[in-house]
């Protein structure tokens, strides 16, 4: 019996003791929240400049931001303000005191030494991205009309029959390149391809001519965004490609 009374004030203190360490862990600790969500600040591609030499960035015609629901702002900065920026002043260094200097760059393309890495990479580099940017606007028209919309539905039979080929180009190329829109040597619309930085202007082109749209699929253009999800980049560049701004290349090229 005396074992019995003396175990209640026992179990009396353990009550009390497990009672204490329960209102520790049930008090709450307020920790303040940040009020104001900080807002990320983009500089401006005007304020990107080349170093000084033969060639200058093309203007980038829409501020970083003005594709984000596409493409964002943060992946447009990097690829124009640190790639291309970098092709530009490495081809301006490549040119340096050689004949090339005073050349256009597509004369510079057509005569370049394909062995020579360093100049094939930034020239194609420079003339591939100054392309890629006015392929892109925030107001995209979403399909051509007049003259380069008759001929994308007389070459390709219609421009959904393009979009689909252009589609699968862009889908199956292995690696870094690019896909390209060309009006050829016959003035032919075609979808062709090129590895790395080359183009269809380079001698070794398998389908050789004038490129008027281009799509960069190179990770760089579309990592941050889409990671591995290649296709749904391609789509999105789709999204925005800037058709009055495609037709004037393609005007362009067909009077000369």
């Amino acid at each position: 019996m005396k074992k019995k009374y003396l175990s209640i004030p026992i179990l009396l203190l353990f009550t009390l003791l497990f009672s204490c360490n329960d209102k520790k862990l049930t008090e709450v600790v307020e920790v303040p929240l940040p009020v104001i969500e900080e807002k990320v600040v983009f500089g401006s591609p005007d304020d990107v400049k080349a170093d000084q030499g033969s060639f200058q960035l093309e203007k980038l015609p829409y501020a970083y931001d003005a594709l984000a629901l596409n493409l964002s702002a943060t992946t447009l900065e990097t690829h124009y303000s640190k790639h291309y920026l970098t092709y530009t002043n490495n081809l301006n260094r490549a040119i340096l005191g050689t004949p090339l200097e005073n050349l256009t760059i597509e004369e510079v393309l057509a005569k370049l030494d394909l062995n020579d890495a360093t100049l094939r990479n930034n020239a194609g580099g420079f003339y591939n991205h100054s392309l890629y940017w006015k392929c892109m606007g925030p107001k995209s028209e979403g399909e051509p009309k007049n003259a380069l919309s008759d001929a994308i539905i007389k070459d390709f039979g219609s421009f959904q029959n393009f979009i689909s080929l252009f589609k699968d180009e862009a889908t199956k190329q292995f690696g870094s390149g690019w896909v390209w829109l060309i009006v050829d040597r016959t003035g032919k619309l075609q979808v062709t391809s090129t590895p790395n930085q080359d183009n269809p202007l380079m001698k070794n082109a398998v389908v050789p001519g004038t490129p008027i749209l281009a799509i960069d699929l190179w990770e760089h253009a579309y990592y941050l965004d889409y990671q591995n999800r290649r296709k749904n980049y391609i789509d999105a560049f789709l999204n925005v490609v800037d058709w009055i701004k495609i037709e004037e290349n393609y005007n362009a090229v067909a009077k000369n």
